[in-house]
């Protein structure tokens, strides 16, 4: 059940991802961002009130509030990283990178939680982070400017150790911890939206991707962390890592974007090692 979740997780952040990416073709990103975390938390604050899960913990040892809050955090910055290395160019470069954010839980359920994994299984893990970092299309024969490497690595930071903190309080609530998230996160977007006086200028017919994407992006989140409490966190974050292949494949499929050499062979490994993990 922990690999099916994770793997859902996956499929849903890189659909997600896909409709943003062609959504900020059109509208300035930070505005898909805003507008989608905004639906995302409505869509929570819905399941809570149909799931009465608002009776969990806020404080405490298993306490939601704070893991949840500071995964909001982490997790925008994060973003920001991540857009303000992309405006920069060199998506091949930026993307990869800061894909690697598996690797913080990992770190974490290994060193902290005492995960322990079979030779087989690191193996299956290894493959499926490389398969999707190569997927991505790293532009390593073009270099790696300081700029981009930095910002990638800060959006990697951003994400895993939100990621850290999205399982730490899935312990205790996964609903209310993901609330939490939005929750932060729409704070955030208010203070940009009244800063750029400006909601981004979409119409009607956006209604559709924008709903969308905040329900699949929560999803995701939702998924990865009852994942979290039904297998292995090293193995869950790897298999939830694995979302850029998604996207990879959807833009190959759907606008019929040609895939370079090295991101065929990151799509093999990454299949490869889910193949692994899911057998043993």
């Amino acid at each position: 059940m922990a690999t099916f979740l994770a793997l859902l997780s996956s499929a849903l952040w890189g659909t997600a991802d896909y409709h943003g990416g062609k959504l900020s073709k059109s509208h300035p990103a930070i505005a898909v961002l805003g507008v989608t975390q905004a639906i995302g938390l409505i869509f929570g604050i819905g399941l809570v009130i149909v799931t009465g899960d608002y009776s969990a913990d806020a404080f405490g040892p298993d306490g939601y509030f704070f893991p949840g809050a500071l995964a909001g955090v982490l997790g925008y910055i994060g973003l920001i990283c991540l857009y303000a290395g992309l405006s920069t160019g060199r998506m091949g470069v930026v993307s990869p990178i800061s894909g690697l954010s598996a690797l913080i839980p990992v770190g974490y359920a290994f060193f902290v939680k005492g995960d322990r994994l079979s030779l087989i299984l690191s193996i299956g893990a290894a493959l499926a982070i490389v398969g999707a970092f190569l997927a991505s299309g790293p532009e390593i024969s073009q270099g790696l400017p300081l700029k981009p490497l930095f910002l990638a690595l800060g959006a990697a930071g951003g994400f895993g150790t939100a990621l850290t903190f999205m399982a730490i309080g899935s312990q205790g609530s996964v609903l209310m911890t993901m609330v939490m998230m939005r929750a932060t996160t729409a704070l955030f977007t208010i203070a940009i939206a009244i800063r750029f006086r400006s909601t981004g200028g979409f119409s009607i017919s956006d209604a559709p991707s924008l709903i969308f994407i905040g329900v699949a992006d929560f999803l995701a989140n939702f998924t990865l962390g009852l994942a979290t409490q039904e297998g292995l966190v090293s193995l869950v974050m790897v298999l939830g890592s694995l979302y850029p292949v998604v996207t990879v494949l959807l833009a190959f499929k759907l606008l019929h974007e040609r895939l370079h050499k090295v991101q065929y062979v990151g799509v093999f490994l990454a299949v490869a090692g889910v193949a692994i993990l899911s057998a043993f």
